[in-house]
């Protein structure tokens, strides 16, 4: 693998709560430096981010009810309208994880369609062309048969990729669970792994396992340590 190649894989993230505009200027910087596929971002950063990168072939992502996935339906609905509307290319919207652990499996289904639904008309209504739909299920949660199951509700949601991790669980991303979740998904819906991974070693093992994204706030080291490697 190129260093070009991997670079496109990489979402760079930052969503911590010291996410100033300052840091988020850095992020983006980097991330049209390094031709990352994307940077994450909070809601509130969207604006700053997307002014940013205009012109520039990274994409802005951002999420909706990270990190636990337990606001009301309607919240995320009207969280992903919104991000659609601030300019975002990309939305991870958090599964209500306590509703799946819960067992209300059609709940979360019906909840991941309505985001879906909502992107997918908004982003036409406002001539943005396809936003990308990721739905992060938190595997580090869920025992075998319900990492089975929570595949079948993401491909029925109509959700672009499935994601990993938020990285606010004690585990993030697994080469186990990306290999199980490729293995169970159409190739239509992407495997995004995320969470705890920070080195080029982890990146590489997670791509190999069969995840077309990385989501990393560890992104320019991944990227420095891959080079120095082949040089």
């Amino acid at each position: 693998m190129r260093v070009e190649e991997l670079a496109k894989t990489i979402d760079s993230t930052m969503l911590e709560a010291t996410s100033t505009t300052t840091a988020v200027e850095v992020l983006c910087r980097d991330a049209i430096s390094h031709h990352f596929a994307s940077v994450c971002v909070l809601p509130y950063c969207v604006p700053v981010a997307r002014q940013l990168l205009q012109g520039y072939d990274v994409k802005v992502g951002t999420v909706v009810s990270h990190p636990l996935g337990a606001d009301s339906q309607r919240t995320k609905i009207v969280g992903a309208e919104q991000a659609v509307a601030l300019g975002a290319d990309e939305i991870d919207v958090v599964m209500n994880i306590p509703a799946m652990l819960s067992g209300d499996f059609r709940y979360v289904r019906d909840e991941l369609r309505g985001v879906v639904r909502t992107v997918r008309m908004t982003s036409v209504n406002t001539g943005r062309g396809l936003v990308l739909v990721k739905a992060n299920v938190e595997a580090y949660y869920l025992d075998e048969k319900l990492k089975r199951l929570v595949c079948k509700i993401v491909e029925d949601s109509g959700a672009d990729f499935i994601k990993t991790s938020t990285g606010a669980a004690p585990g993030g991303a697994t080469a186990k669970d990306v290999e199980l979740f490729r293995d169970l998904l159409p190739e239509s819906v992407g495997v995004d792994a995320s969470g705890g991974i920070r080195t080029a070693e982890e990146a590489e093992l997670m791509i190999n396992a069969g995840a077309a994204r990385i989501g990393t706030a560890h992104a320019v080291d991944i990227i420095k340590e891959f080079s120095s490697e082949r040089d």
